[in-house]
């Protein structure tokens, strides 16, 4: 029986806070500021709009904003509060006293120009902040722009998941998040990662095509049935031990948790994969790192390269 490996002590664990008690949500479907679109949405005066934003009960991606004029983009997540929520003074630009600070991670800044920003992600931060958790990679970088100009936001271009680590592209404003996320699948040319899978491929370089479908429980799997998400991954083996081996993965669509399935269906899932059932946790983490993401600048045409190095656990498995 393959006894696990503990997690390590020094794996970053975001900060638990007690689940907000959440009294109505809004997808944001255009762009718009706060203040305008929650008098659209809430069936409320100005004043009373006015007051849930001073009483920090509005809420974007997770995080507590205050901002009469904070930008929205499409896909934001607006949420009201039943009660005032603390902490996160230093994230919202806000100066309320006497509620305890959200303490955010200072992450590696991998790029950074004045229309985009991207940050090496850490494993076990969340890239936008739930309910439950109030660490994330959007609020250290919204933390970071309005240290510089209170009136700044980050735009979040696509997510990766809490166990996986590596690059995170955020738009610094509306225009350009709203260009590139309309002809994602165009613009972006290269989207790498370097996975660590139990045991070794017999194909050394193979493209896994096939259909992701989701349960009722939230796992993905793989099928040929064609009413599900078509996902195409492309691997390569770097390294290889005995009894695990170092794939560079490359994937032409970004379905939800396509590297961890994909492998799996092949036989050789991600090490320290709980959620698919690997059985062999030999770096404490999930073995999945987003190296790489390549992408033509919408306006100018410009090829963008942002790389992430390997984790140096990674390297010292093999």
């Amino acid at each position: 029986m393959q006894r696990r490996t503990p997690r390590k002590n020094n794996e970053r664990k975001a900060q638990k806070t007690p689940a907000l008690q959440i009294s109505a949500i809004y997808k944001v479907n255009r762009s718009d500021e706060l203040l305008e679109f929650l008098l659209k949405k809430c069936n409320t005066s100005r004043n009373n709009v006015k007051s849930l934003l001073t009483r920090r009960q509005v809420l974007v991606n997770g995080s507590v904003v205050t901002q009469y004029n904070f930008a929205l983009a499409k896909d934001d997540e607006v949420k009201i509060a039943k009660n005032p929520v603390a902490g996160g003074e230093k994230t919202q630009n806000t100066r309320g006293k006497g509620a305890p600070s959200v303490k955010l991670p200072r992450l590696k800044i991998l790029y950074e120009d004045d229309d985009f920003i991207a940050v090496d992600k850490p494993v076990g931060l969340l890239s936008v902040e739930s309910d439950k958790e109030r660490e994330s990679a959007f609020a250290a970088v919204l933390a970071t722009l309005q240290s510089r100009d209170k009136t700044a936001r980050p735009f979040i271009l696509h997510r990766i998941d809490k166990e996986t680590s590596g690059v995170l592209l955020f738009a610094k404003n509306i225009k350009l998040h709203s260009m590139l996320k309309m002809k994602w699948n165009e613009l972006v040319t290269l989207r790498q990662y370097y996975a660590v899978c139990e045991g070794a491929p017999e194909n050394k370089q193979d493209t896994i095509v096939s259909y992701l479908k989701e349960t009722a429980t939230n796992l993905v799997y793989s099928t040929q049935d064609p009413s599900g998400q078509k996902a195409i991954t492309r691997y390569s083996v770097c390294k290889e031990n005995g009894e695990y081996a170092l794939l560079k993965v490359e994937i032409d669509t970004g379905r939800k948790n396509q590297i961890r399935v994909h492998l799996k269906s092949i036989g050789h899932g991600v090490v320290g994969d709980e959620k698919y059932g690997s059985a062999k946790d030999p770096l404490g983490r999930l073995g999945l790192h987003a190296s790489a993401l390549a992408f033509r600048h919408p306006v100018t045409g410009e090829e963008i390269l942002i790389s992430a190095p390997l984790p140096e656990a990674f390297r010292k498995l093999f």
